[in-house]
């Protein structure tokens, strides 16, 4: 299984980092973390049970995925250069991994602009063949959008923080962005590559009022249909019946989110929300 990163400016610059960890890398007894800095010109720490294990982490940086024995980790956010995790501004949180399973943790402002952290569980089932997986995740201070295909919402109402995943046949789709609860598309439609045996994870983040939204795009490779595949159940708001078309655009959404009316930012504590639970 490959994670690969792609972290964009509103220009559309694209930089890339690529991280990797095997398919048959999750045991029983481990699972495999991500951490996605979203939160916009705030460089931070990040503790891990009282131990600094990310020093400066940058806006737009994603560190991973470590293999982690199976339990519950707790996570602060400091300041840089702070002495301790005793004054953080996001947590501490728990963040219970179960074995074999996929994360990626987001700190990442919420709909009113105060800074929060997700933890979302990726959905590494392997894909039937000839499909992929792509996977929408709401991660910036900015509206609730829908996504159209045929003039139809196939996904409603995405806010933040919540994801949509769909399995789509492999190839190029079409479709279009609206503001929530409207079918006039204010973007689109646009056309977007699945990939057969990936999941394609796309994060928007940032600030549409402060003018800094951005996009990570995490790529999970390797959830091909084969003997040599990990399955280990699906995750998210799963349409796997569904074969109508999903679209993030880079371009389009941001240029949406821009447009949308947002909130203001405040650093304040705050408390994590866990996302896309798997039933094991």
């Amino acid at each position: 299984m490959r994670s690969t990163l792609l972290a964009g400016t509103t220009a559309g610059i694209l930089a890339a980092a690529a991280l990797a960890i095997p398919a048959n890398a999750l045991s029983d007894t481990a699972a495999d973390l991500s951490v996605l800095h979203g939160v916009p010109d705030t460089p931070v720490d990040v503790w891990v049970n009282g131990e600094l294990t990310l020093d400066d982490f940058q806006p737009g940086d994603l560190a991973g995925p470590l293999e982690l024995p199976a339990g519950t980790y707790s996570v602060a956010i400091t300041a840089p250069d702070a002495a301790d995790d005793s004054q953080p501004v996001i947590g501490p949180v728990d963040l219970p991994l179960a074995a074999g399973t996929s994360y990626t943790a987001v700190a990442h402002l919420g709909a009113d602009g105060a800074p929060t952290a997700t933890l979302f569980t990726n959905d590494i089932a392997t894909t039937a063949a000839g499909e992929g997986r792509l996977t929408v995740r709401h991660t910036a201070a900015a509206p609730a959008v829908d996504i159209l295909a045929g003039g139809q919402a196939v996904v409603s109402g995405l806010e933040n923080p919540k994801e949509a995943v769909l399995n789509l046949p492999a190839g190029t789709v079409s479709a279009a962005v609206a503001v929530a609860g409207t079918t006039d598309p204010v973007i689109g439609p646009a056309d977007v590559d699945v990939a057969e045996g990936v999941n394609t994870i796309v994060y928007a983040w940032g600030s549409a009022e402060d003018g800094n939204l951005d996009l990570a795009v995490q790529t999970i490779e390797g959830l091909h249909s084969s003997p040599d595949g990990v399955n280990t159940g699906s995750a998210g708001l799963a349409a796997d019946s569904d074969p109508a078309p999903l679209v993030w655009a880079g371009a389009a959404l941001l240029a949406l989110l821009t447009a949308a009316a947002a909130f203001g930012r405040r650093l304040q504590p705050a408390t994590v929300r866990q996302e896309g639970r798997r039933e094991r």
